[in-house]
């Protein structure tokens, strides 16, 4: 699917999204911008049923096909990011290139702004062939582990 290249501002607040929404000539309904509100709220990742479950316990009138299609409306047209994890995608506001922490005992995903040093950026082109344009990198580590809880 061919998506035009619009030369737009980054994606930094709920108010961004939704013009973003516009721009693109999205409808920005109620259960989109439900949606939305959340995963800005939230400030994590949630899967698909996480934002029906919370979205129903707030009162607001949603149905699962609505989020299912909203989410993937928002996160093709990269107003919101989608990420596979553990056999499922994970959803969350942040659509500018970062990279992630992934926390292997309490299951949380956070995100993080890493830049790597050019030597390294040339050593992989090198290696590879590829003149690298973007990079995500994925950590993994324990936050409860033995070593984190000497420092509190």
């Amino acid at each position: 699917m061919y998506k035009p290249a619009i030369s737009t501002k980054p994606i930094r607040s709920l108010e961004d999204a939704l013009d973003r929404c516009q721009m693109l000539g999205m409808r920005v309904s109620r259960q989109r911008r439900f949606i939305l509100e959340l995963l800005w709220q939230v400030n994590e990742h949630l899967s698909a049923r996480e934002i029906y479950d919370r979205l129903n316990q707030q009162g607001k009138d949603i149905g699962h096909t609505s989020v299912y299609q909203n989410l993937e409306a928002l996160s093709t047209q990269d107003i919101i990011e989608c990420i596979e994890h553990c056999n499922c995608r994970l959803y969350g506001h942040n659509s500018e290139m970062h990279s992630h922490v992934n926390s292997l005992d309490t299951n949380k995903i956070l995100d993080v702004h890493v830049e790597l040093p050019e030597s390294v950026i040339r050593q992989v082109e090198t290696q590879t062939g590829i003149s690298i344009s973007n990079y995500t990198i994925n950590f993994y580590g324990y936050q409860n582990s033995p070593d984190n809880q000497d420092n509190h």
